[in-house]
């Protein structure tokens, strides 16, 4: 576990309560694996907040930046979203276990799910897919227009499907209500979002290859306050901490 000290280079809001946060410092060459993410101090020095878990949207790796986006919403992240460029965030990470992406190189279809805040990270894994000369669809799935985000983006590296609760964007309804084309070509699929969204993509994408990528409360981040444990199956303890063993796990490794 490592700890940085990095510079805020921008800290915009581009949603509905979605900041855009760019931080750069010596710590983000180490940030190369989709997935993981960064512990961050959201309040000052004095402050009894504790960390907040972000994950990694995009490293830019020749300019030492490391892109994350975030809701502010509760106390922390509204704290951490006042924040302005020049100021210094101290970070822990990257943390957790990241996506699998080696035995992509025997499947040249993936399918990244995100929904809300689940989106950020399949940016990074997308662009890391991408170079592998993998062709990737995204379905992503927001409450409605004003709470969209990074839509052209993602159009950049592959075909990008957007679902709405509302009906204001793209596609009515869910992510799972268009699954069904896609799986159709039995891509690997790797999801990020709430336990019932992923729960419904697990029961929408039965026989295929996948990972889950879980969104908890955290209070540590490394594994030792047991405040993120979710129940398993397939280990002997019965759980697995979704900070350390996790964020992300194979497609039927947890009980969601």
């Amino acid at each position: 576990m490592k700890k940085h000290l990095l510079n805020i280079t921008s800290n915009i809001e581009i949603a509905r309560n979605i900041f855009e946060m760019k931080l750069t410092g010596p710590g983000v060459g180490s940030m190369t694996t989709p997935g993981q993410f960064l512990h961050v101090s959201v309040g000052n020095q004095s402050s009894k907040l504790l960390r907040r878990p972000l994950s990694i949207c995009d490293v830019d790796l020749e300019r030492k930046e490391v892109t994350l986006l975030y809701r502010a919403q509760g106390e922390g992240t509204k704290q951490l979203s006042h924040k302005h460029e020049g100021e210094v965030v101290d970070v822990l990470g990257p943390l957790g276990n990241g996506f699998e992406l080696a035995e992509m190189d025997k499947n040249k279809h993936a399918l990244l799910i995100g929904g809300g805040i689940g989106v950020p990270p399949l940016y990074y894994l997308g662009k890391h897919l991408k170079k592998k000369g993998i062709e990737v669809t995204f379905i992503l799935g927001y409450q409605s227009i004003e709470d969209s985000f990074y839509i052209e983006k993602f159009k950049e590296i592959g075909e990008t499907i957007v679902t709405t609760v509302d009906g204001s964007l793209g596609i009515k309804g869910f992510v799972t209500d268009a699954m069904m084309n896609v799986v159709e070509n039995e891509p690997v699929i790797y999801s990020v979002g709430p336990a019932i969204m992923l729960k419904a993509v697990e029961e929408r994408a039965v026989g295929l290859r996948g990972y889950l990528s879980l969104e908890e409360r955290m209070g540590c981040g490394i594994g030792a306050c047991f405040a993120c444990v979710c129940p398993t199956e397939t280990r002997e303890s019965g759980y697995v901490k979704i900070c350390s063993d996790g964020p992300v796990f194979k497609m039927g490794e947890v009980v969601l």
